[in-house]
């Protein structure tokens, strides 16, 4: 399984950045995909998931300001990020949990597969 991540920048605060993350290699209908990022001198930290059978969960940092989607040809992971803060100041990561459970959760400590990352940085 490869992840590559795109999209990241620099961008002010009240700004939008879309990160993609091109998946490849997976063949399991069961599968967690999520983002995680890792601001500057903290570890990295679950921001947003999406399961195979649809389920969605997003940090509480980040409700309403990112969404996590996938194209229909289901081989691209989206976040969408809105009104960006300096704290979102990171660098953010693509992950994969393939194959994954079938209870439509996915758990941040059995992603599998990662990307090699991309970095966003909000100036206020």
């Amino acid at each position: 399984v490869q992840l590559v991540e795109s999209g990241g920048g620099s961008v002010q605060a009240g700004g939008s950045l879309r990160l993609s993350c091109a998946a490849s290699g997976y063949t399991s209908s069961f599968y967690c995909m999520g983002w995680f990022r890792q601001r500057p001198g903290k570890g990295r930290e679950a921001i947003a998931s999406f399961h195979s059978d649809g389920g969605i969960a997003y940090v509480d940092s980040v409700k309403g300001r990112f969404t996590i989607s996938q194209n229909n040809a289901k081989n691209t992971l989206y976040l969408q990020m809105n009104n960006l803060k300096p704290e979102d100041t990171a660098m953010y990561y693509c992950a994969a949990e393939t194959p994954s459970g079938r209870d439509g959760v996915c758990h941040p400590a059995k992603y599998n597969y990662w990307g090699q990352g991309t970095q966003v940085t909000v100036s206020s």
